[in-house]
């Protein structure tokens, strides 16, 4: 039985609906039965998805599309002030509600785990997702990219179970209570919301304040993560569980062996060993496994059969997913656009290649964070035989003055790699085809829309 919809969301519209953490909230709701509605820039296959499920997408932003039944306007952090349709809902006194705070409100009532962290958000709650669904526990789940099984990226479920990915760039991530709640890692990143580590750390306190009464957290080896257990351990009511390779971790990650594009992984939880095939390589994708090992453990469920489970999770999109190949070049697609994370997937590729070439299609993701760890992207590009590097991809930001993809460019040269700059971006494809020959892997990276060269890289090695 669905749980109720509140009244304020039986017939939402939302602004930017095809966002990837927009979309699956408009496709829970309107599974749980909403009247849903919502405009984006372009179309796509996500507005596609909505349509099969009933809402109404319009392409394109214009305030006529807000419908006169609308109950409330869903808006992220990245819609601005002027936008149209936003600017007709204030002038109709039509409720505004921030992504958030409707994620917040599908999961009341139901036992909730949020997956929190600098890196690995979406790999981990999708890895939990597919695990509770394999178990025949059908839970609903919220997540920042689609499943390679499913498809989707969200879906409403009959069990009592929520897995979301809870968003720390713009402190959102305070408006959830979970049962569980998951810190992978914490890093200084966002830096037009954060201006200090003081403030991250200030930030994830105040969304493990949050966690149920007797509900766990449940953190990863990495030093910020440590850091923060540190922080609250002062709490009586709340457990705090260590993942980590260490042999002190509470859940101790006791081998990861490398097989080619996957890795085997044994933990040992509560004296019991458990080894299971994780279907995309590096450290990074086990350690993600282990922590989701360990939340759903915390739940109630048995994790030997929790461990057997995690096997059936074959990747999510824009995770070191396999676009094709084509003329012996294999394509390949990371999300990665922080040092730390595009560090960790070049390093899970560089050993998965073994003597292969790696050529990577690198565009920075904002001039915010290019600003602040440009140098440190260019040393991570020299772990590549060669790169090709973008333009950077704004989303939401203003350009900075001075703050161009040289700075990465430099560094990389500087730390000896082999790098291309390219600003068109329609003339990558045959950039990369001229430079790629049989053997090789191509991996394009980063947050933005580099992901479409992928296709078109194929297409040109076919011809």
């Amino acid at each position: 039985m669905a749980p109720a919809i509140p009244a304020a969301m039986e017939r939402p519209h939302f602004i930017g609906i095809g966002g990837a953490g927009m979309s699956g909230i408009a496709k829970i709701l309107a599974q749980r039965g909403a009247k849903v509605a919502g405009s984006d820039a372009r179309d796509s296959e996500t507005a596609a998805a909505l349509r099969a499920l009933g809402a109404t997408v319009h392409i394109g932003h214009a305030a006529a599309h807000l419908a006169d039944d609308t109950t409330c306007v869903v808006v992220s952090s990245a819609i601005r002030a002027d936008n149209p349709e936003l600017a007709r809902a204030t002038e109709l006194s039509v409720p505004v509600v921030h992504r958030s705070d409707a994620l917040a409100a599908l999961m009341t009532g139901l036992r909730s785990i949020a997956v929190a962290g600098t890196h690995g958000k979406t790999t981990t709650t999708s890895m939990l997702a597919v695990a509770l669904t394999e178990l025949g526990l059908d839970p609903s789940y919220a997540i920042g990219g689609d499943l390679a099984g499913p498809g989707t990226n969200a879906r409403h479920g009959e069990g009592d179970l929520f897995v979301a990915e809870a968003d720390e760039s713009d402190r959102s991530f305070q408006k959830y209570d979970p049962e569980v709640a998951i810190v992978l890692n914490v890093e200084l990143d966002h830096h037009a919301n954060y201006a200090s580590m003081d403030e991250i750390y200030e930030s994830f306190e105040a969304f493990v304040a949050r966690i149920r009464p007797g509900g766990t957290l449940v953190v990863g080896e990495h030093a910020g993560a440590r850091e923060l257990a540190g922080r609250v351990s002062g709490r009586p009511d709340l457990h705090v569980v260590t993942v980590g390779e260490a042999e002190t971790s509470d859940v101790w990650i006791r081998r990861i062996t490398p097989k080619g594009m996957t890795s085997e992984v044994s933990v040992v939880l509560d004296g019991a060993e458990h080894t299971f095939t994780v279907s995309v390589p590096g450290r990074h994708y086990a350690h993600n496994a282990a922590a989701a090992l360990a939340a759903g453990a915390r739940t109630g469920i048995d994790p030997a059969a929790l461990a057997r489970a995690l096997t059936a999770y074959t990747g999510v999109g824009r995770r070191l997913q396999l676009k094709g190949e084509a003329a012996g070049v294999q394509v390949i697609d990371s999300y990665a656009h922080h040092p730390t994370e595009m560090t960790a997937d070049l390093e899970a590729m560089r050993s998965a290649a073994g003597s292969a070439r790696l050529l990577v299609v690198f565009q920075p993701h904002l001039f915010s964070r290019t600003q602040e760890l440009g140098a440190e992207m260019g040393r991570a590009l020299a772990l590549a035989d060669s790169s090709v590097v973008l333009d950077i991809y704004p989303a939401r930001e203003d350009p900075i003055p001075g703050v161009t993809s040289a700075l990465i460019i430099d560094a990389a040269r500087a730390a000896g790699a082999d790098v291309t700059p390219v600003s068109d971006k329609d003339a990558v494809a045959g950039v990369v085809a001229g430079m790629a020959r049989p053997g090789d892997l191509v991996l394009t990276m980063g947050a933005g829309d580099v992901t479409d060269l992928g296709p078109e890289i194929l297409a040109r090695l076919s011809n």
